[in-house]
Formats: structure tokens, C-alpha cells, sequence
């Protein structure tokens, strides 16, 4: 059998031969979120014995189904039926299933896997923990039995750094960003296939957290968007809130923005307390003719970052983990397959340990790494033109941000902004001390004497009458605090409202690498360009190995998913653009992450701004601290980055739901809105 990894917590089981001879054409796979078990001997058994040992696993409260048909498969032809087969007292059993509605329902136990011999080669690492809930995928059709000796490419974390960095809209990179991305897909499969004319009537299923904070995340707008033939990157953002009053109004929904059908908010389901096996952010898109005839549907996951994946890509390595389009055959296949190794990348790493084996092989930086594998897929002029629209984008969110003359943002919270209020005291000069202005940094013109029961200041002479007194307010010196603080609330600020912002890596934690960006831009650099693209690289390599090695979903991880990632991005950044060296790089990395572990995200009322507004200004000002602490060593540390990745992804997995963006935990329940 070959054991192939799809996302962090997706694997996919192939067997090679049953003991038949033949090719065995049922495939398994393993969503992952328990540690019972960290050996493949327990998964394989799991995977021979999951009749009886799914009965007695804590979280399998409910029966797991088969996936879901991509949607070139979901048009289903006349008489058409699946197969499966089963194995009772060594009797080989087939059960033939009439409908899509039946084969939801069948459950994995009825699903032959016993022919998988333990000695087996797997071609991955050691290290794998128990699966708790599993979703087979049975082929439609019979396909000729055939041997195959071939194991699958081992896949490794290079993706290009403008599928990390993409410009989209807010609130939220998996809620807002992907729906819109998953229903534009929708609607282009339904144009390929040349049915989109027959569409009479749509619904819309939302699951898990998708539901639970989608109303506060915009996510029914967006996808609403994305039927018109809206894409995150071009929407006018100023025009959404009419254009879906409009919809609910006339009860008239534009697909691709030609054919309109009729929709109304009963077409819009929300399963609060139901998710799919695959990913917490699960939607299904069902489309029906006049007849109320089901002509075709399929699942979409946003996984986080604005990527989206349905079971159509999963199949193939899970390319759309990797890649954005809304066109698979509009795209290279270097493209499509940019994860498999020696083909496309030229300089392929799958962990930070690699990643510093090949800069001290190469003798690169860790940008000069990302920079050659871009130009696999892109010419130097591209690189370049899409670095600029990339921190463009960035700088005119915090341009926005900053001069915006809106009081409040959107929502019951009525959450004033602040940024710019902020921003105009900063220029007057209200947060700084004479002492920063003149750029002199902190006083050293204090002196403490031990045993002194007064403190004698130089500058003023002023006695104090009590060793402690009430103190009068005070600026601090540190302006580069409040430049950090300024700019990253001034993106969020911006991202709640809906506005045009990066996910960087998330829409979540979108505030962090900009501010920490333009500070060093504003206050130390010399080479802007060259800075700008030494900086984004730096951090999108750091990005991919989080992406690989565990998610940047706040609905798998939590917050640490998002800010923690964010600034840990943003430290290896600063450090290497202030001169660091790969080691001192990963250094800061490392303590970036090391500190936000275990972060929650509970935003109160589903909304995008309490606490995580807030929260992108603290890691910024956090990513700017790991890296003068990194600047300061030698690069040596205790803990890895590869470790401290891998226990962000047990500690999400170990997570509860409620406080992985469900707002069922946390400020989301002790704060009231009113």
C-alpha cells in the first residue's frame, strides 16, 4: 500500500494488490485529530480492525460517509449505481447503491479493507498518529485491474509565495475569501459542463464553523459573490452589501452574472452543530433544474489562507492545497503539481531542517531559496511585478486604515476604530518624549543610589516626598511600539470592514506582516525594492513549512494558527532583512511561535474584531522582539522550529472546538452583546 499525505491531518491510504491479484480500487482516508496512537503498526492495524475499533473511539459519535463525487461524477447518468463490497465469515458481499442519497449513508464498516497485508511498504516517516474518524472513497465505475510497483512521490512544502500572499477581502481568509473562491468554482464546473442554462434553483449548505461564525464573518455574502462570478481579487468591495440586499430583496440571484434564478434565505442552510469529516470549514453547493431534479453538487473545504480543496483535488495529491485558480486548465502543470519533488522545484524542502540544509549546501539566503524556486514557475519580471502589487496592497490598507473616516466598524459590537485617531496623535508627536524626537533614545540620565530613601532625578531635581507617589502620565520613548501598533490595527480596522487586504498568511492575522514591513521600510532601510522581496520571501518560506507540518486554519488550530503564524513569519523576516543568518532566521521563527502557542480564537459574536484586532498589533510588536532576541544569539537554541510546529499541531488537535472560531467559547461567551 502507499500512505500519501493530503494536508496536515488528511491522509490517504492506497493498497497496492489484494490478495486476489488484483488492484484493489478502494481508497481510504484518514482525517486525523487524536494522539492515542504515534506508530503506523496502530494505524494499519486502525485500518484492518476500524469494524470494531470504531465503535469504542470517544469521537465517533457519528457514522462517518462516503465522500462526496466531484462534480463531473455528481451529473449522474441514468440507472447508474456504485458498488462496494464487504467481507463477513470470508465471504465477499457486494451492495449496489441506486443514488448519491444512498451512498452518503453507507458507513465505512461496510466497506471491504481487510486484504491489506502488514507488511506492506509505506513510503513516509514514522510518525503518524491514530486516525479517530475515516472517509472512503469508492471509484464510480469498474476500472481494469492492474499491477503497479510505483510508490508515490514524497511531497515536500514549496509552494509559490503568491499563493501564500494572495489579495483578497476581509473579514476572514477561510470564511469570506474561500467561500467567495469555492462558489466561483462551482460556477465555472457548472459552465464546463454546459448546464449552468438548466439551473432553475441553488441551495446552500454551510457546517461547522463555517456556520457558527459565517453570518459575522460575511461568509453567505461572499459566496452569494462568487455565484455572481465574483472573484476576492477584483470585487468592488464597496458594492457587496447593496448588491446582496438586492438579492434577498427581488428574490433573484445572477449566476455568473447572466443567468438569474430564483433565491431566497431559506436557500441558505446553517448546520450549527454538524460539520464534515474532512475540514471544520465544510460547505455543500446543491443545484437543481425546474423539475427540482438535482443536477449537481459538490463539497468544498476552506482550509484557511484562502485556499480551498473538494474531493476532486484530494484525489490528485491535493493539489489545490497548493495552487489558486479558479481554472485548473488554465494553469501549468508545474503549476498543479508544484509539490512534487525534484520535478518542479528546484531547491525542495519539506521542514526547517532541510530548508537550513539547503541554504548552508547552496550558499543562499533562505529568500534566495524561495526566489529560485519562483522562477520555476514565473520570470524575473513577473517576480517582480507581483512583489510590488503584493506590498502595494499592503501599504494602501494601511494607508485606508489610518485616514479612514468611518467612526465604527460594522457589526452589533459597534467596535470604534482607532486607527486613525492614533495615527494623527503619532504625527503630532503626542507619543513621544523630547527625548525620542531628537531621536536620542531611552534616558540615561537617572540614577538610583540603594538605600536612598528619596530618588533624585538630574534633569529636573525634583524630590519626592514618598518612596512610591502617584505618578503622572508618561510617554513612552519606544515609538517604534506604537508605529507596529498603529499600522498592524490600522489593516484589521480596514479587513473588518470588508476592505481589499493580503492574506498574510490568513485575513485574520493580515495586520502583522505589513506593520512589521513598513516600520522596517520607514525607519532602517536603505534598499526598499531589494528589502521588500528579501522580506516576503523570508516569510513565505516560514509560512510553508506551517502550511505543510501542521495549518493555518483558525477552525483546526486556533488563533495560534493564524497571529501565532503570522508572527513568527514576521520575526524570521525582520531578522533576516536586519542581516540574521539562516540559523539566527530560523531562531526567531522559533520564538515567534514558541510564545502563541496554544492561543485561542474566540471572536466575540462571530465578528473580526475583538480580540482580534488587538491581537495583530501585539504580534507584531512580538515579532519584532523574537528577532532582536534572535539578533543577540548565535543561532543556537534548545527548540527547533520543526518542534515547535509539530506541537502547535498537537495542541490544535488537542484544542476544543469551542475555541477554534465557533464563538462557542472564551470572550465570545463572557462578553455580552448588547
Amino acid at each position: 500500500m502507499s500512505l500519501t499525505r493530503l494536508h496536515p491531518n488528511i491522509w490517504r491510504i492506497t493498497p497496492k494488490h489484494n490478495k486476489y491479484g488484483a488492484n484493489n480500487n478502494i481508497t481510504t482516508l484518514f482525517h486525523l485529530n487524536s494522539y492515542k496512537s504515534r506508530s503506523f503498526a496502530n494505524l494499519i492495524t486502525f485500518y484492518h480492525c476500524h469494524h470494531s475499533l470504531l465503535k469504542g473511539l470517544k469521537h465517533s459519535k457519528s457514522k462517518s460517509s462516503l465522500s462526496k463525487f466531484p462534480i463531473s461524477q455528481s451529473i449522474l447518468p441514468q440507472n447508474h449505481s456504485y458498488t462496494t463490497s464487504s467481507k463477513s465469515n470470508n465471504q465477499i458481499n457486494s451492495t449496489t447503491l441506486g443514488s448519491r442519497k444512498d451512498i452518503e449513508h453507507v458507513t465505512a464498516a461496510s466497506v471491504y479493507t481487510h486484504d491489506i497485508p502488514l507488511t506492506s511498504e509505506i513510503p513516509l516517516n514514522n510518525d503518524v498518529p491514530l486516525a479517530t474518524d475515516i472517509n472512503v472513497s469508492i471509484n464510480a465505475e469498474k476500472q481494469k485491474a492492474s499491477s503497479s510497483n510505483n510508490a508515490d512521490t514524497e511531497h515536500h512544502a514549496v509552494v509559490s509565495t503568491f499563493d501564500l500572499f494572495s489579495i483578497g477581502i476581509g473579514p476572514s481568509s477561510s470564511h469570506t475569501v474561500g467561500p467567495m473562491r469555492a462558489a466561483k468554482i462551482f460556477i465555472n464546473d457548472l459552465k464546463s459542463h454546459r448546464v449552468l442554462e438548466k439551473i432553475h434553483s441553488l441551495r446552500i449548505d454551510l457546517f461547522g464553523s463555517l456556520a457558527l461564525t459565517g453570518k459575522g464573518h460575511g461568509t453567505p455574502n461572499a459566496i452569494l459573490m462568487g455565484m455572481e462570478g465574483e472573484t476576492p481579487e477584483n470585487v468592488e468591495t464597496s458594492t457587496i452589501s447593496s448588491r446582496v440586499e438586492s438579492i434577498y430583496n427581488n428574490g433573484i440571484l445572477n449566476l455568473d452574472g447572466s443567468h438569474p434564478i430564483q433565491f431566497e434565505q431559506k436557500h441558505l442552510v446553517f448546520h450549527y452543530f454538524k460539520s464534515l469529516p474532512q475540514h471544520p470549514n465544510g460547505m455543500r453547493f446543491c443545484a437543481f433544474d425546474k423539475y427540482g431534479d438535482l443536477i449537481a453538487t459538490n463539497e468544498f473545504f476552506s482550509i484557511g489562507g484562502g485556499f480551498v480543496v473538494n474531493e476532486a483535488t484530494q484525489i490528485q495529491h491535493g493539489e489545490n492545497l497548493f495552487y489558486k485558480s479558479y481554472n485548473k486548465n488554465a494553469i501549468s502543470k508545474t503549476r498543479t503539481q508544484q509539490d512534487m519533488a525534484v520535478t518542479t522545484a528546484a531547491l525542495p524542502f519539506r521542514d526547517a531542517g532541510e530548508l537550513l540544509s539547503v541554504c548552508r549546501r547552496e550558499n543562499l539566503t533562505i529568500a534566495q531559496v524561495v526566489y529560485e524556486n519562483e522562477l520555476r514557475w514565473r520570470s524575473k519580471e513577473e517576480i517582480s511585478k507581483k512583489v510590488a502589487e503584493i506590498w502595494d496592497t499592503m501599504n494602501k490598507s494601511i494607508e485606508n486604515g489610518c485616514f479612514s473616516d468611518e467612526e465604527y466598524l460594522p457589526g452589533k459590537l459597534r467596535v470604534k476604530r482607532r486607527a486613525p485617531g492614533l495615527y494623527e496623535k503619532l504625527l503630532r508627536g503626542l507619543y513621544s518624549s523630547p527625548a525620542a524626537a531628537s531621536r536620542r533614545g531611552y534616558r540615561n540620565d537617572i540614577t538610583i543610589n540603594p538605600g536612598d530613601d528619596q530618588i533624585t532625578l538630574l534633569s529636573t531635581s525634583a524630590i519626592l516626598p514618598h518612596p512610591l507617589p502617584k505618578r503622572q502620565p508618561k510617554r513612552s520613548t519606544l515609538s517604534a511600539l506604537e508605529y507596529l501598533s498603529v499600522y498592524a490595527i490600522s489593516v484589521n480596522e480596514e479587513n473588518a470592514a470588508g476592505g481589499r487586504v493580503v492574506t498574510a498568511p490568513t485575513n485574520g492575522a493580515a495586520g502583522v506582516i505589513p506593520a512589521v514591513l513598513k516600520y522596517y521600510l520607514e525607519f532602517i532601510s536603505t534598499d526598499p525594492e531589494h528589502d521588500v522581496m528579501e522580506f516576503l520571501f523570508t516569510s513565505a518560506a516560514i509560512g510553508m513549512l506551517y502550511k505543510r507540518g501542521a495549518s493555518i486554519s483558525a477552525a483546526e488550530m486556533g488563533c495560534q494558527g493564524e497571529v501565532g503564524v503570522a508572527c513568527s513569519m514576521s520575526a524570521a523576516a525582520f531578522t533576516a532583512v536586519m542581516g540574521g543568518t539562516p540559523e539566527q532566521v530560523e531562531n526567531a521563527a522559533e520564538i515567534g511561535m514558541e510564545h502563541n502557542l496554544g492561543l485561542t480564537c474566540d471572536p466575540i459574536d462571530g465578528l473580526v474584531q475583538i480580540p482580534c484586532i488587538e491581537r495583530n498589533a501585539l504580534g507584531a510588536v512580538k515579532a519584532v522582539a523574537a528577532a532582536q532576541l534572535a539578533l543577540n544569539g548565535d543561532g543556537y537554541h534548545r527548540v527547533t522550529l520543526d518542534q515547535v510546529i509539530e506541537t502547535m499541531r498537537q495542541t490544535g488537535i488537542d484544542m476544543q472546538s469551542k475555541y477554534k472560531e465557533t464563538s462557542q467559547g472564551g470572550l465570545a461567551v463572557n462578553v455580552p452583546v448588547c
